[in-house]
């Protein structure tokens, strides 16, 4: 449980009481990403099925502004960063962890934050006519990615995100979610794209970084998102 409050704390913007967790509480903490993803996923649909009774517009605006405020923008943070990054970097990947490092966002930073919002925001409305249930796992699939990456990735900044959780994931962890995710697939068919995205980014990641980062965390859990609200909206038309 304690471990799972750490998660919520850290993952989200809801209130939690206060543990005392030492640093092994923090990295185990990863195993509990995809069980918060549930909890973002359940105020995103509720958001969106309250704001639908006005017009599917709001639905959709009500289910991002509420993601975006229950996660603090924190995933965001990272894809900003990261793309922020790639774009300076011109190939040289100690000057691509440097500007990640910079907490100032620049332009290419903000162009993917207004892509990505625009992008959720679009899809949103087009998940609408299948229903908003299908959305809660959305957020739940994502964050079985950072427990994939923190497995098959090398951590690129010794005492970082990436190298504190790189070995509290076990083998039985992956098996236990993608047993859980397969189970929503039944509900939601669309969830069976989760391993090819989670694959995908990964391999980007191995291919750009040559490893992986706490930014590079949240930009693959707000890429991933993306993929599977795509993925919704096309079993929906």
């Amino acid at each position: 449980m304690r471990r799972l409050i750490v998660a919520i704390g850290f993952l989200t913007r809801l209130p939690v009481p206060i543990v005392v967790a030492d640093a092994d509480d923090f990295a185990g903490a990863i195993r509990c990403y995809p069980l918060v993803g549930l909890l973002v996923g359940a105020g995103v649909a509720s958001a969106g099925w309250l704001g639908t009774m006005i017009d599917p517009w709001a639905g959709a605006l009500a289910a991002l502004a509420a993601w975006v405020a229950i996660t603090g923008a924190l995933h965001l943070d990272g894809l900003a960063d990261l793309a922020d990054g790639l774009g300076a970097a011109h190939g040289d990947r100690t000057r691509l962890l440097a500007v990640m490092a910079d907490p100032h966002v620049g332009s290419f930073g903000v162009v993917a934050l207004v892509l990505q919002l625009l992008a959720k925001l679009v899809l949103l409305h087009a998940v609408a006519p299948i229903g908003w249930v299908p959305l809660m796992l959305v957020p739940f699939a994502a964050r079985i990615g950072p427990l994939a990456w923190a497995r098959w990735l090398p951590p690129l900044k010794p005492g970082g995100l990436g190298a504190s959780v790189a070995a509290a994931v076990r083998r039985r962890d992956l098996t236990g979610w993608a047993l859980l995710l397969a189970a929503g697939a039944v509900a939601a068919p669309a969830l069976l794209a989760t391993p090819l995205l989670i694959g995908a980014i990964g391999l980007w990641l191995r291919r750009r970084l040559g490893g992986i980062t706490g930014d590079a965390h949240g930009a693959g859990i707000e890429l991933v998102e993306t993929g599977l609200l795509v993925a919704l909206a096309t079993s929906a038309a």
